[in-house]
């Protein structure tokens, strides 16, 4: 996925990146590395990424898949209104699992990643007084 100036990639495991803002996590003990987070349309298509890399994760301990690195680049952009036309996302993963099974977790992700999700229902941003 070639990233336009909005897009990050976030990256644990074998396939962690060596430079960019290291942030911890639950499901491995390097953390994850984010890049690059500079202005807030990467933070808004980083919490996509980390979410689905999170859930990568979590979902194949849970199948019982083993993932030995995982990279998520998201990427989007935004109309002359600065309103968002969408945001698109690839997973990369590291497994000795059969190539179904991998597939098979990607897709039970796509379900189940909360961000993506919160965000495809779409939300009300309000200012606090």
């Amino acid at each position: 996925m070639d990233l336009s100036a909005f897009g990050v990639r976030a990256s644990a495991g074998n396939l962690r990146d060596a430079e960019g803002v290291a942030l911890q996590h639950s499901w491995t003990d390097e953390g994850v590395v984010a890049a690059p987070v500079t202005n807030g349309a990467q933070v808004l298509h980083l919490s996509v990424a980390l979410c689905v890399l999170n859930d990568t994760y979590r979902e194949a301990r849970r199948l019982g898949i083993q993932v030995d690195g995982a990279a998520v680049e998201a990427d989007g952009a935004f109309d002359d209104e600065w309103r968002s036309t969408g945001i698109t996302y690839a997973v990369t993963v590291d497994s000795p699992a059969a190539t179904e099974e991998v597939a098979h977790l990607q897709s039970v992700v796509d379900e189940v990643a909360e961000i993506p999700r919160a965000i495809r229902a779409g939300a009300p941003v309000t200012r606090s007084y």
